[in-house]
């Protein structure tokens, strides 16, 4: 399709059409109705005037008869004007007036006519119109009275060639400003589509141009970037999950292969066999346990957790969280306590939980503190083995916070825990799948929140910071629990 082609197919230069065509109309009109009302104002004139000049001439012929109205006719038809003049007796012959001929008829009927003339003193054989008005007299006499309508002829012709004009200007300027907007908008949609094609080519880091007008274009410039800046994020984890799947999750497979393959060449006895599945069965579940992980972040990173929303307190969550995990904690060296208040949200109830539970999970198996070297003896303080659960809100946030005083995470490693499948270098030895933080962080911007990594000084702080229920009621009378602490 050539360049034209596609300029007069494009909506902005159909729109331009149609308002043209529009405008042409309402300005053709209101030409229209000009000329017709000036039209009429002049027929009106005109109207106006032979009246009042047959008035007259009649008044005249009533006082001085025939001679006297004679005499003024002949005085007014020799006046250099457009006005025209003709008595004629019963028979119609006539006896004085400017006018020289007339078409057929019109002296014969009485009233108002428009009609061909020719004056007396004509040089030429060219008819002409006027609009006349025929009085009978007295006597059997009639009297015409009328006026030449070249004025409003050529008044008419120069309001019609007016509009043939403006019409053209109208057109050309229309056409030319609808070439003009269509040809900018054609780049603008040109370069978008140039850059739709790039990113289906494979270049997802390619972004529509956006103006700076912020009109329609505009705006739907940056919602589409918006929306590739999504689908970006995404495919980038898309592929990470399945990288790390390719990776993570080869070891564990392998692993589960060779105790199945080595359970079936070197066990003898049922108690063997039986070994053998249950550690099979405990690496099953560790896999299972890694995929559920991996499914709850796709759904929580993809928002089709949304749709279970409700609203719910923060603490009810804290408390049990504190419930469930407490045996485990102990059963660990470490104890758990819980401090929260009446903290109204709105969420995913089942998923704020998981996260919360993530959090307590890594804070009992990594938050155990690392003393200083110590003589030999020495006892590591209770608070130290503390971790603090805490339900809270600040300002326009709802915070749930877990608190250990373990090693921490350096500050240059914060970014990367949150990944999938990474292991610092301090957690590779103990269990895990690495899936804890991550999906910590998608629950968090499933919420519209974020996962916060601070120091706790020594430890982690991990929060998931998510916004507060709109329109709660401000509740934030802070209840203490302190739960018994025990140490192992």
């Amino acid at each position: 399709m050539t360049a034209f082609g596609k300029l007069i197919r494009t909506t902005a230069f159909r729109l331009t059409l149609v308002y043209l065509l529009l405008f042409a109309l309402f300005a053709a009109s209101l030409l229209g109705y000009f000329a017709w009302n000036t039209r009429r104002m002049i027929t009106e004139q005109i109207s106006t005037t032979v009246n009042a000049e047959i008035s007259e001439l009649s008044e005249i012929f009533g006082r001085r008869g025939l001679r006297g109205l004679v005499i003024n006719i002949e005085n007014r038809a020799l006046r250099p004007s457009a006005n025209l003049y003709l008595l004629t007796t019963p028979n119609g012959q006539a006896i004085a007036g400017n006018v020289g001929s007339l078409a057929p008829g019109v002296m014969g009927t009485t009233g108002w006519s428009e009609t061909a003339y020719r004056r007396l003193d004509d040089q030429d054989n060219t008819d002409h119109r006027a609009l006349v008005r025929v009085d009978q007299l007295s006597s059997g006499f009639r009297l015409l009275i009328g006026r030449d309508l070249e004025e409003r002829r050529r008044l008419f012709g120069i309001v019609a060639k007016a509009a043939q004009w403006s019409i053209l200007v109208v057109v050309v300027l229309g056409i030319g400003g609808g070439i003009f907007v269509a040809r900018r908008v054609l780049r603008r949609i040109d370069a978008m589509t140039g850059t739709a094609q790039r990113i289906m080519a494979g270049d997802l880091g390619g972004r529509l141009p956006v103006g700076r007008s912020g009109d329609e274009l505009d705006r739907l410039a940056g919602n589409l970037n918006a929306m590739l800046e999504r689908i970006e994020a995404l495919m980038t984890g898309l592929k990470e999950v399945s990288d790390n799947i390719a990776h993570d999750l080869k070891t564990p497979l392998t692993r589960l292969r060779n105790r199945a393959e080595e359970a079936l060449a070197k066990s003898a006895t049922e108690a063997e066999y039986r070994a053998a599945l249950e550690r099979t069965i405990e690496e099953s579940d560790g896999l299972i346990r890694t995929f559920n992980a991996l499914l709850m972040i796709a759904r929580a990173e993809s928002g089709q957790a949304r749709g279970n929303m409700d609203d719910f307190d923060a603490a009810e969550v804290a408390n049990g969280i504190h419930e469930l995990y407490e045996p485990l904690a102990e059963d660990g060296g470490m104890s758990l306590r819980v401090k929260t208040g009446s903290v109204p949200i709105h969420g995913n109830r089942e998923l704020i939980s998981q996260a919360l539970a993530n959090l307590v999970e890594n804070a009992i198996k990594y938050g155990k503190p690392v003393a200083p070297a110590q003589p030999v003896g020495a006892v590591v303080s209770m608070d130290a083995k503390q971790v603090l659960i805490e339900a809270r809100r600040d300002g326009g946030w709802v915070l749930l916070s877990v608190t250990d005083h373990g090693p921490g995470i350096p500050e240059a490693d914060r970014k990367h825990a949150v990944e999938r499948f990474v292991r610092l270098e301090a957690s590779r030895t103990l269990p895990g799948s690495g899936l804890g933080l991550s999906l910590a962080a998608a629950v968090a911007t499933l919420h519209g929140g974020e996962l916060r990594l601070g120091d706790a000084s020594p430890g982690l702080t991990a929060t998931l910071a998510i916004p507060a229920l709109k329109g709660a009621s401000d509740r934030l009378a802070v209840q203490t629990q302190d739960v018994p602490q025990k140490v192992a």
